[in-house]
């Protein structure tokens, strides 16, 4: 039996070629001509699909969408809307809705391969990992993974989105975990047998990201001996992570966006249309809506990727769970090195919560990893170095002003390190960016948060 589908449109013409289309494919469709009917319905009908015009007349798209949900099996919802209300239409994704189409249609191909993809989505939600999974998978535990009072938004975050086939936007500073987060988030989708291809968009030089990203032809370029499938190809039927996004050239975001809205890519040098049907989780640690509004990142592709945005907060802001990554980190190098260092002293665990870890849980994991060498028993103090000397001891109680927000001490104490960095290297930021593990674009950004642009 073909799947049932409710067609919300109150364009009439727009709604006969809609149903037309979706008639001749063999689906089952039943129009309405306003929310108001479309939702009685919804109300007396069983549907799989629900295609909606988000702006109507009475009651809106998405207002159909939210009461369609108070309903004990719910249907799927896609969304058409003109370009210049694609905002409303992520919005209506972020609470639940499928995907959306943008208006006037490029084909019906385009609408038909969203109503497939969506029909297609729909196994048995997977609300956990077990051990085994995650260690097959390389990852360590989720429980570690979402650790900290901070990380507890995120958690949620991810559980929604991983069983809808959305596109994907982590944000958050360098070492902050984004590969592994977007790993929980294919591993808990329906995808999550397929294969996860990451790739650091950041790494690989402007001349061949397009051939590493869509694949080549034999003799496209010189050195093209024979063809190559891109990750893309690799992806199929599961997921890639295009790492650092913003760093992507102009010209190549045009190729991404195609490929986001058409399904289709070709390979360089060649001319056959491939069908991608693949995931796209992306991550950046820059501002991407600063990059649209310098033109430095197309608006149209932001819109695309930034369908459900996931924000990581920095160590900084997890404290809570520093002792639990320093032991998960002092147990694994431990093995890996045929150590028996038994734990970390108090005095060590104060150092780590005194310090403002600017390379975030990547550089946490390096620090465990010397300190683990060099320890014969237990972690002390003298063990976690930083550029070849300790932490920083934790501030003495009574320098400290009673009031003074935990926040606010430490970004007095970030403050100090960007001030003691630059004059260390005499000014020069790339080698201060260096030595703090952050890019030159985040010091640029925390020069201009702490007021330090006209210090130097």
């Amino acid at each position: 039996m073909k799947e049932r589908i409710l067609l919300v449109e109150d364009d009439k013409n727009f709604r006969t070629f809609l149903h037309t289309v979706l008639k001749d494919e063999g689906y089952e469709v039943a129009t309405a001509g306003d929310g108001l009917t479309g939702l009685q319905l919804i109300q007396d009908e069983q549907f799989d699909l629900v295609i909606s015009d988000l702006k109507m007349p009475g009651k809106s798209g998405f207002e159909l969408f939210k009461e369609a949900m108070l309903e004990e099996r719910p249907p799927l919802f896609i969304f058409m809307t003109a370009f210049g209300r694609v905002e409303e239409a992520v919005t209506a994704i972020k609470n639940g809705a499928f995907d959306f189409l943008t208006k006037p249609l490029k084909s019906p191909d385009a609408l038909l391969d969203v109503v497939n993809r969506a029909l297609k989505s729909q196994p048995r939600r997977k609300d956990c990992l077990s051990p085994s999974e995650t260690e097959t998978a390389g990852l360590p535990p989720v429980s570690l993974i979402f650790a900290g009072q901070a990380m507890e938004s995120v958690h949620t975050l991810v559980h929604n989105v991983a069983v809808t086939v959305a596109n994907v936007l982590i944000y958050g500073e360098s070492g902050t975990g984004k590969e592994l987060v977007a790993r929980v988030i294919h591993l808990l989708s329906p995808r999550g047998k397929g294969s996860f291809i990451p790739i650091n968009c950041a790494a690989i030089p402007e001349n061949l990201l397009e051939s590493e990203l869509f694949g080549h032809e034999k003799g496209a370029f010189t050195g093209a001996v024979q063809a190559r499938k891109g990750k893309f190809e690799l992806a199929e039927e599961g997921t890639i992570f295009l790492d650092e996004i913003g760093e992507m050239p102009l010209a190549l975001q045009a190729k991404l966006l195609r490929v986001l809205q058409e399904r289709v890519f070709e390979r360089v040098g060649g001319s056959k249309e491939i069908k991608a049907d693949v995931r796209v989780i992306a991550a950046t640690n820059r501002d991407l809506g600063i990059e649209v509004a310098h033109k430095r990142f197309r608006e149209d592709l932001f819109y695309r990727l930034n369908v459900f945005p996931i924000h990581l907060p920095p160590l900084r802001e997890r404290y809570d769970c520093i002792p639990l990554l320093a032991d998960y980190f002092l147990q694994r190098f431990s093995r890996q090195n045929n150590k028996q260092v038994k734990g970390i002293e108090q005095e060590a665990l104060s150092s780590m919560n005194s310090y403002a870890w600017p390379g975030n849980i990547r550089e946490l994991q390096n620090i465990m990893e010397r300190a683990v060498i060099l320890a014969q028993d237990t972690v002390r103090c003298t063990h976690l170095l930083v550029r070849g000397a300790p932490l920083p001891e934790p501030p003495q109680q009574p320098d400290v002003p009673e009031k003074m927000e935990a926040r606010e001490m430490l970004k007095s104490m970030e403050r100090e390190m960007i001030v003691k960095a630059l004059e260390r290297h005499d000014g020069n930021r790339r080698l201060a960016a260096e030595e703090l593990h952050i890019s030159r674009r985040s010091l640029q950004y925390k020069l201009k948060e702490f007021g330090l642009l006209n210090e130097e």
